[in-house]
């Protein structure tokens, strides 16, 4: 296989805390320096939260804005991608950081279950965010917690809300959400390939099964997601000493399967993105 794969670092979400894992990277400084680490080690795209001074998850525009200017400085040319997700505001609120025009932004286009919550993306709030990131010229990255949700983004491909190239991520491994399981991986592949075949798809496995599902989507033809985000460890025994090293255990993985790690030029040829925003990279 020779299409190169590109390959996401989730730097630090909503939930992972230095008590779990002294390297995950809270403040802006820590998460540049973070993210810059994890751009040499082979990511093209950076998926970012930001967190408040207590260390909780927030939706601040200021704080997005002040990590999207860090790292276009010091990850230049790296894709900026923003998380809209429902722990760190409620409703419009998610969407706040828009106005900032990433070259992505993470959309989840329906609703389930998490562990101890219903994660709520009503249709009214779900086309809300689609419309804002339709006017700031911002890639969505359709994440996809359900077989539902592949089928809803392609809907709204085809009717223009989601007008730009399609880029559907599986999520797998949220406590009762969709599990790890092969059969279900192989149908979400071949869904993808019958319904929208001209689209992109990525993959991203949470906790332990982090590393089963990067090897299935680099083994498949697809990108993958990896970083501090969704695992913490790179074994029972051992923490993961940074984001950097997760991203080079997913690139070890592409030279396994005869695939380059695609660069951040190639990543943006993929995804249709232009070359950097003046302030993005």
């Amino acid at each position: 296989m020779t299409n190169p794969c590109i390959i996401c670092v989730a730097i630090t979400g909503s939930l992972p805390t230095k008590d779990n894992n002294p390297a995950v990277p809270i403040t802006i400084e820590e998460q540049i320096e973070s993210t810059h680490e994890a751009f040499e080690a082979g990511a093209s795209i950076a998926h970012c939260h930001v967190r408040d001074d207590a260390g909780k998850p927030t939706a601040d525009p200021e704080r997005f804005g002040r990590l999207l200017e860090g790292l276009g400085q010091h990850c230049p040319g790296m894709i900026v991608q923003l998380s809209t997700g429902g722990r760190s505001g409620a409703g419009h609120e998610r969407g706040g950081m828009l106005p900032l025009r990433p070259d992505m932004a993470s959309l989840s286009v329906g609703s389930n279950n998490f562990p101890t919550r219903v994660y709520e993306n009503a249709p009214d709030l779900v086309d809300w965010l689609a419309g804002e990131m339709r006017t700031y010229d911002v890639l969505p990255e359709i994440e996809a917690f359900d077989l539902s949700h592949i089928h809803q983004a392609v809907a709204m491909h085809a009717d223009g809300r989601l007008p730009r190239k399609l880029y559907v991520q599986f999520v797998m491994g949220v406590k009762n959400a969709t599990p790890v399981d092969r059969d279900i991986f192989d149908y979400y592949v071949k869904t993808m390939q019958r319904i929208a075949p001209d689209a992109n798809w990525c993959a991203a496995g949470i906790g332990r099964h982090q590393l089963t599902v990067n090897e299935w989507a680099i083994a498949a033809g697809g990108h993958t997601r990896t970083g501090l985000e969704d695992n913490v460890r790179l074994d029972k025994d051992r923490l993961a000493p940074s984001n950097a090293a997760l991203v080079a255990r997913a690139a070890a993985l592409c030279e396994k399967y005869e695939r380059p790690v695609a660069t951040w030029q190639q990543a943006r040829d993929i995804l249709g993105l232009a070359q950097p925003r003046q302030g993005a990279g």
